[in-house]
């Protein structure tokens, strides 16, 4: 079972992600601010894959992203963007951060469970 930290403030978008993982047999983690996700990540194994958005109080997600970069135990773990920030440069910028791929928001399910089989194969 692989392990995937969700860092999302919206409860609505929490859900449905943390919903599609557990569908795919994968152990989830919440944490509503990249504040939050960083003690998470300071007290726990580094997870199988991060799940990011950009927009949210406090420190943003590109911030976390470079946090996470930064960190020797942490720079491997696959980040996939997940934002309502829709530009081309959105993207860009995010996936210059060091993010992996970038989902925009809404989306749909299979796009993100076709991402996270990409870092994350199905268990056969």
């Amino acid at each position: 079972m692989k392990q995937v930290l969700v860092v999302e403030d919206s409860r609505t978008e929490q859900t449905m992600i943390v919903s599609i993982l557990e569908k795919l047999g994968h152990q989830t983690h919440v944490a509503e601010t990249a504040e939050k996700a960083m003690e998470w990540l300071a007290s726990h194994q580094p997870p199988d894959l991060i799940v990011l958005d950009i927009v949210m109080p406090g420190v943003n997600g590109l911030e976390l992203c470079r946090e996470v970069r930064a960190n020797p135990l942490l720079k491997t773990v696959p980040i996939i963007f997940c934002s309502s920030k829709d530009q081309d440069f959105d993207r860009f910028w995010a996936l210059r951060q060091g993010g992996n791929a970038y989902i925009t928001k809404p989306f749909e399910p299979e796009e993100l469970i076709e991402t996270i089989n990409e870092y994350l194969p199905p268990l056969s």
